[in-house]
């Protein structure tokens, strides 16, 4: 059985955001405790205190500052879909999110970041690469704990996700 969702959390973007992360859609768990990369198994967290050289806290309104101070944003692709349980390959009935007004709203992004496969796919079909004529992009191996057909070691991803440190300011180099 398919459960309707529809994804409840906002953009965490704001005028001084550089990078833009996005995901596909939030798991169960992440949308049960309104926390973008909520399971504590999701590598996303781990990820990035690796690229910004610091432990990463656990609460999570500090996390939020943490990526803000950093000018890093996150928000996901897929504002609501049918899915059973929470794996991408699950998704269907795909509402794409806004991203020509987003990208309006907030022009300094100047990287997008998609975690995983699905978001990628995504954005291509729902507002095209296209849109991206002033943004760099790049497809990263997803943060999932769930193992997927292209599996990378943890210190793969993180040399993958490094691409970010260019695009970050306050001495993360």
């Amino acid at each position: 059985m398919n459960d309707n969702i529809q994804n409840v959390l906002p953009p965490i973007v704001d005028e001084s955001t550089h990078v833009l992360i996005l995901g596909s859609m939030p798991s169960k768990l992440s949308l049960d405790k309104q926390q973008y990369y909520g399971n504590p198994r999701n590598h996303f967290w781990l990820i990035i205190g690796e690229i910004l050289q610091m432990e990463v806290p656990d609460d999570y309104t500090k996390r939020m500052e943490l990526l803000k101070k950093h000018h890093i944003g996150l928000w996901d692709t897929i504002q609501a879909c049918e899915r059973e349980g929470s794996l991408d390959a699950n998704i269907r009935n795909i509402v794409p999110n806004d991203f020509h007004q987003l990208f309006i709203t907030y022009p300094n992004i100047r990287l997008l970041l998609f975690n995983g496969g699905k978001a990628y796919s995504v954005f291509k079909k729902y507002m095209g690469l296209q849109l991206l004529q002033k943004i760099d992009y790049a497809k990263m191996p997803s943060t999932s704990p769930i193992p997927g057909k292209n599996i990378k070691s943890f210190d793969e991803k993180v040399e993958e996700w490094c691409v970010m440190k260019r695009y970050l300011r306050d001495g993360v180099e």
